[in-house]
């Protein structure tokens, strides 16, 4: 396994492009499938979760080529709705193709998903929703079957604003017959970007971004190519990163507005931004201030998936924190890490308490998840010393290149691949 090798204590600055968003890309790709013929995708980031999806199209009949930061797709071959159980595995967002292969084929086979082990995420709104349209739903084990002659629109409440339900729904609904109506909805700028593509294509879909969703079904869709908007997760790992180095960095193609609960946060803490047109800069000089107390809750609240990158900011501030997770109940498998380099952090249920320290150490540390591994990272980057991030394949999930995104401001990353046992020459 590739683990990340970084001598720390260096401020980041410079300018760095954000890459796309990998939580944007991942249903579109999947949308794809809803039409017949060429689709072109542009900003898509080259990651393991975008290699996962494109070798499922691949396996389902699609032709799918990534070059540079394009994708295009050619999906008129696709001739199985039977998504691999080894490759459903390695990615939750497989779970995306339920909806778009239900309504171009009328059923789908499908696995429990695999991805982050950040605690539970059942798939039941997603099903609840697929059947509310009319589907059938039988499970074996693992194996999810769902079935409809067709589908047709209905009024679904979720219990829960749940991101991938509310997309997977979106989806099916596209092409079915009548009108469906999403409430209590999520309000993610992901699903702003899937309306806007799936409505490039000829649907007609209105509300995304607020908690109630309207989709009236049409008979088909046409091809298109559309670019997906940047990154926000990355764009405010940057911007941490920025300021627990206490560095000076632009960050070019950003959507601030995506980002005004982290922008707070982070002005809260002392932390210089100025905001210009999609250019955001960051700036830090002096040790931050400790936040009394944050809440992660579905947006536009504060993201569960900057908490553990943020936790890394709070560790190093004057003060005493209190960060509250109320999205993923595991989602705190980074303290014990980052209290090897010299964090003083205490967990009470789901509550962290950071009590802030002059400085973190370096240390050999595992990144247990995506988000998890991107904080370690930046503690490795504050950090006095040196400090190995093992089990880099889960950031690789998220982060195109981490080492080399963060080389460009200065910061001292390497990557270290193991040898091969081939490749040892004995004399």
């Amino acid at each position: 396994m590739d683990k990340l090798v970084i001598e720390g204590g260096k401020p980041l600055s410079g300018t760095i492009v954000i890459q796309g968003a990998k939580n944007a890309a991942l249903p579109i790709l999947a949308a794809s499938l809803l039409v017949d013929g060429k689709v072109t995708i542009d900003h898509v980031p080259r990651l393991l979760d975008i290699d996962v999806m494109l070798n499922i199209l691949r396996d389902l009949g699609c032709r799918a080529e990534h070059t540079g930061e394009t994708v295009m797709l050619d999906t008129s071959g696709a001739n199985s709705s039977h998504v691999p159980e080894a490759l459903m595995r390695q990615m939750r967002s497989s779970i995306f193709l339920m909806g778009p292969l239900l309504a171009r084929f009328g059923e789908v086979t499908i696995y429990q998903p695999g991805g982050c082990a950040i605690g539970e995420r059942k798939i039941d709104l997603h099903l609840q929703g697929l059947i509310a349209l009319g589907a059938q739903i039988e499970e074996e084990g693992s194996r999810i079957i769902c079935y409809s002659k067709r589908l047709r629109g209905a009024e679904v409440h979720l219990d829960f604003p749940s991101v991938g339900a509310t997309e997977n729904i979106m989806m099916a609904a596209v092409l079915a017959e009548g009108f469906t109506t999403i409430s209590n909805a999520a309000r993610e700028p992901e699903i702003q970007d899937l309306q806007r593509f799936l409505n490039t294509m000829g649907a007609k879909i209105i509300g995304a971004g607020t908690d109630t969703i309207t989709i009236e079904g049409v008979e088909r869709l046409t091809p298109c190519r559309y670019q997906v908007i940047p990154d926000r997760i990355v764009t405010g790992t940057v911007m941490v990163a920025a300021a627990a180095t206490r560095g000076q960095v632009t960050l070019q193609n950003t959507n601030p507005a995506h980002l005004t609960s982290l922008i707070h946060v982070l002005r809260r803490a002392g932390v210089q931004i100025t905001v210009d047109g999609d250019i955001i800069k960051v700036g830090s000089a002096i040790r931050p201030k400790a936040i009394d107390r944050i809440v992660t809750s579905p947006y536009p609240a504060f993201p569960t998936d900057l908490q553990s990158q943020v936790m890394v900011l709070l560790a190093l501030a004057d003060g005493v924190s209190i960060m509250k997770e109320t999205i993923f109940e595991g989602r705190f498998k980074h303290v014990d890490e980052l209290s090897r380099m010299g964090a003083d952090i205490r967990v009470d249920l789901n509550a962290a308490i950071v009590r802030g320290v002059p400085r973190l150490y370096g240390a050999t540390v595992e990144a247990t998840d995506l988000r998890a591994g991107a904080a370690l990272v930046i503690a490795g980057l504050a950090a006095h010393g040196k400090t190995v991030v093992e089990q880099v394949h889960h950031i690789d999930r998220g982060y195109a290149r981490i080492e080399s995104m963060l080389g460009r401001l200065g910061a001292r990353i390497k990557r270290h691949s193991p040898v091969p046992n081939d490749s040892i020459i004995i004399p």
